[in-house]
């Protein structure tokens, strides 16, 4: 892991394919459901009221998103 991947994800690219993008969740519910779970978790750590409601935002988002890929 370069010094980059260690300030920015606390792991390496390789650690985030593997564990997330290759992850039983991606394979069976897509990449937009591993994202929704991440933002998820990010919400359990404690954070304000406005960062609380901006996750839930981009949550909806990637929600209408997978609802609108599924339907076409």
């Amino acid at each position: 892991m370069n010094k980059f991947e260690q300030m920015a994800y606390g792991m390496s690219t390789e650690d985030i394919q593997e564990q997330y993008m290759n992850s039983i969740t991606a394979r069976f519910s897509g990449l937009e459901m591993v994202v929704m779970g991440i933002l998820s978790d990010c919400q359990e750590l404690g954070v304000s009221n406005d960062v609380r409601k901006q996750l839930n935002i981009a949550k909806y988002i990637l929600a209408e998103m997978l609802h609108a890929q599924r339907e076409a």
